[in-house]
């Protein structure tokens, strides 16, 4: 698998990334073990991963798999989204921040993390998060930082914040949702990430699964649109404008000889600024498509299709060359 940069920082990663978020819950661990085996084969470097999934399993999980393999992988985190009173909250003051990664580290039995991120937008002082994060990596808990789900405006002050005094650690990454069904970061994010120097990060590639096509025809029992955890998550994108993007999808799909979720990976893969889109397969059998398809890519005429479907031109993309 092709590594790309993760924007102007010195860390590269595998243009897929592996998601963790239903490991231990919806992939067993036998799966979850399987899932890292086929990835890493393919050449796969970036997993995702995060201290709120599963209450912390998730990483205990992960930690296990990799003890046999941890060079060659890059491992990503996320902290400041916290259970508390018997539900999550977002803290991401200096101590829960620390304190999910001190935990995370013993979870994941390492040292350092590779990629450390905040998960979120909190209510604690912004600068007070990021001095969390400078202090992550001068301890050697952290070699990177990032964000998430931040919008465009608050990507754009911590990155400026980080920058405006020596010393202080650049922020490398965004990672927000992005998909032919959720193309907001097109909005403030990827060009924030484009003039800032940021590696992106979608997550939800596959439109929280829509894009498939498993639920054109109502929701498949068993899939996570039937779940009782997780069909709110699903469910904004059963609706009638979706369901025009799926078909056009599905279409593009007939035509070229692939899957749907393959056409709405490449999609996403392939446009501009991404780094690595995070792919959350529950099976082997559900990751193997994706990676069947890293030497190939969309003719331009289906891009711009589709690209037209799903809320008109992007604009990121170079111009087409008028013909001589």
């Amino acid at each position: 698998m092709r590594s790309r940069h993760l924007g102007t920082s010195g860390l590269r990663v595998s243009r897929l990334g592996l998601g963790t978020m239903t490991w231990g819950r919806d992939t067993s661990v036998r799966d979850a073990g399987a899932l890292l085996d086929a990835f890493a084969a393919a050449g796969g470097t970036l997993v995702d991963t995060a201290a709120a999934y599963g209450h912390g399993e998730v990483e205990r999980l992960l930690g296990r798999l990799i003890a046999t393999r941890r060079d060659d992988l890059v491992v990503a985190t996320k902290a400041g989204y916290v259970l508390r009173d018997h539900g999550r909250v977002v803290d991401t003051s200096r101590k829960a921040m620390l304190d999910d990664l001190g935990g995370s580290l013993k979870r994941l039995r390492v040292d350092a993390v590779d990629l450390w991120q905040v998960h979120a937008w909190g209510d604690a002082p912004l600068e007070e998060t990021l001095a969390a994060m400078d202090h992550a990596v001068s301890r050697g808990m952290a070699r990177y930082v990032g964000l998430s789900n931040f919008i465009g405006w608050q990507t754009a002050q911590a990155v400026t914040w980080q920058r405006a005094v020596p010393g202080r650690v650049p922020v490398a990454s965004a990672q927000v949702e992005y998909s032919l069904l959720a193309r907001r970061a097109e909005v403030e994010i990827l060009p924030a990430v484009r003039a800032l120097g940021l590696g992106f990060l979608p997550w939800s590639p596959l439109g929280r699964g829509a894009l498939t096509g498993k639920y054109r025809t109502g929701v498949p029992r068993g899939s996570r649109g039937a779940s009782a955890h997780f069909a709110w998550f699903v469910e904004p994108y059963l609706d009638t404008r979706s369901r025009s993007v799926v078909e056009a999808v599905q279409t593009a799909a007939e035509g070229l000889g692939l899957t749907p979720a393959q056409v709405a990976l490449l999609w996403v893969r392939d446009a501009p600024g991404v780094t690595a889109p995070l792919l959350g397969a529950r099976t082997v059998e559900q990751l193997q498509p994706y990676l069947d398809v890293e030497d190939q890519s969309l003719p331009a005429p289906i891009v711009s299709a589709l690209d037209d479907v799903s809320g008109g031109p992007n604009a990121g993309r170079p111009e087409p060359k008028e013909p001589e």
